[in-house]
């Protein structure tokens, strides 16, 4: 496809059109799980509280840890910042429709697998305001 839009206009836009969508699907599917996980929130509120201290102390600790990598490998600024942003990113729905199969998984275990995306979706909206700032030196090259 990508061969034929760079020489046919309609194709071409018809490539950006598809390139576009896995975001609005994902957002799509990431309301309806919210939708159906809510209610359930209730329920489980003790153990998502215990738990999302970890997912935040995660969220401050794998960026730097990814950044830490990326200097000890010498990787260059850009690369740096795609390691220490993947680091921390991770996606827990996939392994929710595992724990929605668990017997007496509710309300539990899909309230905590959750929690755990809200977090992280919070923590990339700050990485993306400031890795950039943070991860701005090239890295010298070890001897």
């Amino acid at each position: 496809m990508q061969l034929l839009a760079s020489k046919a206009k309609p194709v071409e836009a018809a490539v950006k059109l598809i390139s576009i969508l896995p975001v609005p699907a994902t957002a799509l599917v990431l309301l309806v799980v919210i939708c159906a996980v809510v209610p359930q929130l209730g329920l489980a509120s003790g153990s998502v509280l215990r738990v999302a201290p970890i997912y935040v102390a995660f969220a401050v600790m794998a960026p730097i840890a990814g950044w830490l990598v990326a200097r000890a490998f010498s990787l260059p600024v850009d690369q740096g910042r795609a390691v220490a942003f993947s680091t921390a990113t991770r996606n827990s729905l996939v392994v929710l429709p595992l724990a929605l199969a668990v017997p007496g998984a509710m309300p539990v275990i899909p309230a905590v697998i959750v929690t755990q995306t809200l977090v992280e979706l919070m923590a990339e909206l700050i990485y993306i305001r400031v890795m950039p700032r943070l991860c701005t030196r090239p890295v010298s090259r070890m001897g």
